[in-house]
């Protein structure tokens, strides 16, 4: 396939000007136009997010190019299943307005390991800390710029270190300029123009196909279904059912990327009305990125490489002028991305680890700084991860993003659902979990992943859940012999007097939830 930039037209050019200026102005205009105190909080946009922005900007957030990319990929060969990491997720979102932001903004804290060193202790704040910024580099920085540089090289012919230095450095620049403000700002309109365009091309393409009854027909039965049966394959539903959750509770509700813009929340309310909106955003997954696979499949049926399905839909559907914006909606996909998690990595190792460690008495002023040095310094650590990760060839982009999350989750959703729910957890618990509990899990992955054949292990969603429930096992048996940690628990800071949501949150989740049991029961039983 040949690269998009060879078959644009001086109206593609234009558009991306036009785009660039409107985007750059933007960033600007949020960073120093609107800035009137030297002393406002960089990470957490000074407290003064609402529901829209938090929505968008945890949907920019999740949203990268590996989604474009992998969702449509997935789609061509297995049709909708793959719609359960997007539908399926309103469970745990749910559990992220309910039960986690209460915790959460009560605790008045920055971060995520912040928190649990309320809970437990220093030792588990320094422990998570470290754990955070590996799993941020990897899962996101790293796994988000190779997925990137391989859109961008198909998109402009460039080579991979040349496509991943350009999306590092506007990246970069942006975080360092306005922190999650500028990426909460622009995320709105990035999301917005992605949107559009998305939709643009799934009507193209049904349009081609001959309509959305021609695309049913024209496709497998079972590709309408978002449980397969117990011996398929790819997705047997027993695996999404159990495995699914301790991926969903470790990403929604305990990954700092994701849960930074609720602890940037105005309000309580307004963060968890921002859940709730990208529960509504989350829907839109399965037709804006799984079906473009599904009309390609139906298109092009003898496509060689299921990764190329995205963009041979934008090759052959879009006339001149879309084609150039379909590069901006990409490349605003990967600032939003790449800028929230390089922020992410500043503000746990500023606020975790050089403040609490290093220097309690830094100004403001000194920790905006080294968030900003952090911050291009994880830059180059990821460039670095992202050309290694290059060297590995004939990865499935779905399965694999999938698998290393399902194997990162367990020992997170374990320390933080019995950190909340279970007040007998002991600190001595979780730090196993943390440290011995994470070494077992990344054991058992680099096993799966690259030395014993995969065929000889169960679904990867099912060994994340084995995972699970053995470290649940140990965290229960470490905190009812630990006596010594029983007795420290009584002295410990919970957060007992939690604000409740109210009836209009309550309200609007009432209404999602019966929105996705009905998509459950019509996309089943074809």
């Amino acid at each position: 396939m040949k690269a998009i930039y060879n078959l644009l037209q001086p109206v593609d050019f234009v558009i991306v000007a036009i785009y660039l200026v409107i985007l750059i102005a933007l960033g600007w205009w949020v960073s120093f136009g609107q800035r009137k105190n030297k002393d406002q909080n960089l990470f957490l946009a000074d407290k003064s997010l609402g529901w829209a922005s938090i929505g968008f900007t945890m949907w920019g957030t999740n949203v990268g190019p590996s989604m474009l990319v992998a969702s449509a990929s997935a789609g061509y060969q297995t049709g909708i299943v793959a719609g359960n990491f997007a539908w399926y997720a309103f469970v745990f979102i749910l559990m992220l307005a309910v039960v986690f932001a209460p915790r959460y903004l009560g605790a008045n804290v920055s971060t995520l390991p912040e928190f649990l060193g309320k809970r437990f202790g220093e030792n588990t704040r320094n422990i998570l800390a470290w754990y955070t910024l590996i799993t941020i580099l990897i899962s996101w920085l790293s796994l988000g710029l190779f997925a990137g540089g391989v859109l961008i090289k198909q998109l402009l012919g460039l080579d991979m270190l040349l496509s991943v230095m350009v999306m590092v450095v506007v990246s970069t620049l942006f975080v360092v300029a306005g922190g999650l403000k500028t990426i909460a700002y622009t995320s709105v309109f990035q999301m917005l123009l992605l949107i559009i365009v998305s939709l643009i091309l799934v009507v193209l393409g049904v349009s081609k196909a001959g309509g959305l009854h021609a695309v049913y027909e024209k496709t497998p039965s079972n590709f309408w279904n978002l449980f397969h049966t117990a011996s398929d394959k790819s997705f047997p539903w027993p695996a999404i059912l159990l495995g699914y959750p301790i991926m969903g509770v470790w990403f929604w509700c305990t990954e700092q990327s994701m849960v930074q813009s609720v602890l940037g929340a105005k309000s309580l309310k307004q963060g968890q009305l921002g859940a709730n909106f990208i529960g509504w955003l989350k829907i839109l997954d399965v037709p804006l990125f799984i079906l473009p696979g599904i009309i390609c499949f139906v298109l092009y049926p003898h496509l060689k490489n299921p990764d190329e399905a995205y963009l041979m839909m934008v090759t052959n559907l879009f006339p001149a002028g879309m084609k150039g914006l379909i590069i901006v909606v990409l490349v605003a996909c990967l600032i939003s991305t790449i800028g929230a998690s390089l922020n992410s990595v500043s503000t746990v190792f500023t606020m975790d680890i050089y403040v609490k460690k290093y220097k309690p008495e830094a100004t403001n002023r000194e920790i905006m700084r080294i968030g900003r040095i952090v911050t291009v310094a994880g830059a180059l650590v990821s460039v670095s991860v992202t050309l290694a990760i290059d060297n590995i060839k004939h990865l499935d982009l779905f399965n694999v993003f999938q698998s290393v999350l399902g194997f990162l989750a367990p020992p997170m959703s374990v320390a933080f659902l019995f950190g909340v729910l279970w007040k007998k957890t002991t600190a001595k618990a979780i730090n196993y979990v943390l440290t011995v509990g994470t070494a077992f899990c990344l054991l058992v992955g680099i096993l799966n992943l690259w030395v014993i054949p995969s065929d000889k292990w169960p679904h990867f969603l099912l060994l994340s859940f084995y995972l699970f429930v053995v470290l649940s096992v140990m965290t229960y048996l470490i905190s009812v012999a630990d006596k010594k940690g029983a007795l420290q628990i009584q002295q410990a800071a919970y957060f007992k007097s939690l604000a409740k949501p109210d009836k209009q949150v309550w309200m609007m989740w009432g209404i999602l939830v019966a929105v996705m049991l009905g998509l459950y029961l019509i996309f089943n039983g074809h």
